[in-house]
């Protein structure tokens, strides 16, 4: 059996600015199981970088290991990828990063990926303020070794095989907040008009970005009990607010009531204009946001949406003061330092 898709793709495709169809940022067939959360997902990436006209080339998809893990093969066939050791995606990210700024970097992890093993690279990741979109696919459970529970499994929540979970689930919104990331947001898989504009703004942010997304796994964690189930997320949805992203270039001709919509200008000039829902919260407003958070947990619901960004904040290229052009093209006189300039250096560890 070929896992690769057919390479025949009708004449009259849409295509976006830069000539691609939603084909060019396809990957292979899913092999997943049938109505994972993942794959919707996966489809989210795909017309977000469609809509924002991305070449393919530019964007690094880093991952770890896991069912989330396996997706980049299944989106962004002609970018640059690496599968990096279980938990390790961050660091592997780091040193990418810091070598060529140039690339679009597209971290992918899942709930014990990043909660449980690669905790303590999360945390770094997220403290240094990389400029990466870091999609967590949050099912509550170990989809490749038979659905253990996860970090992430909300007390009390029931498994499939009928165990309740007696720890308090890790909440990587708030920890992400309280360690100084700049760009938060939730999501559910199965809402993707909220899902494609919240991927096209943590892209165009400068920082890090974390969008976690509850993403129900259809053969461990679906079942009645369960948090992270689909029934369970449709009828616990708390939406902070309905949200579009308007790309930059594009002339903002919106006429709106400021005290219902708000708009929040990117770095690179484009905006995400918030319908919002609930009148106490302000994504600009870290104490505002961690006030709902802990209110929406009280009510048990799933708070989504854009929950915090912070667009004056410095990211860790920039902080290190790195060079803007990718190491492998800088030549000897600019790696080599002159003497007087390497007498000063070594000065400075003595």
């Amino acid at each position: 059996m070929s896992y690769f898709k057919p390479k025949f793709a009708h004449p009259r495709l849409p295509k976006n600015e830069l000539g691609y169809t939603r084909r060019d940022y396809e990957g292979s067939l899913s092999t997943l199981c049938a109505g994972c959360g993942h794959d919707s997902i996966s489809a989210a990436i795909v017309d977000a970088c469609f809509e924002m006209n991305i070449a393919p080339h530019r964007v690094a998809k880093m991952s770890g290991i896991g069912c989330s893990s396996k997706t980049p093969a299944y989106f962004l066939s002609n970018s640059h990828g690496f599968n990096s050791v279980h938990g390790r995606m961050p660091s592997v990210t780091t040193g990418a990063n810091l070598a060529n700024r140039s690339m679009i970097y597209l971290g992918v992890s899942g709930d014990g990926d990043t909660a449980s093993i690669g905790m303590g690279q999360f945390v770094h990741v997220v403290r240094r303020n990389l400029n990466m979109t870091y999609i967590v696919m949050n099912n509550g459970c170990y989809g490749l070794t038979k659905g253990q529970d996860s970090a992430t499994a909300d007390y009390g929540s029931i498994s499939k095989s009928g165990h309740m979970n007696n720890f308090e689930g890790i909440d990587l919104c708030s920890l992400a907040i309280e360690l100084g990331a700049t760009f938060v947001a939730q999501s559910f898989s199965g809402d993707k008009s909220q899902l494609i504009p919240l991927i096209m703004a943590g892209m165009s942010h400068s920082g890090f970005a974390l969008i976690n997304v509850v993403s129900p796994c259809v053969t461990f964690n679906n079942n009645a009990g369960s948090t992270k189930s689909y029934d369970y997320v449709r009828e616990h949805n708390a939406a902070l607010s309905t949200l579009d992203f308007v790309p930059l270039k594009e002339e903002i001709t919106t006429i709106y009531d400021h005290t219902k919509v708000k708009m929040v200008e990117m770095h690179d000039g484009s905006h995400i204009k918030l319908h919002k829902v609930n009148p106490h919260w302000d994504p600009e407003d870290k104490i505002s946001v961690i006030n709902a958070i802990h209110k929406a947990k009280l009510k048990n619901e799933i708070l989504t949406g854009l929950l915090y960004i912070d667009n004056d904040s410095v990211e860790l290229n920039d902080l290190l003061n790195v060079t803007a052009t990718p190491l492998n093209q800088l030549t000897e006189k600019e790696l080599v330092p002159a003497p007087g300039i390497l007498e000063d250096i070594c000065a400075t560890l003595r």
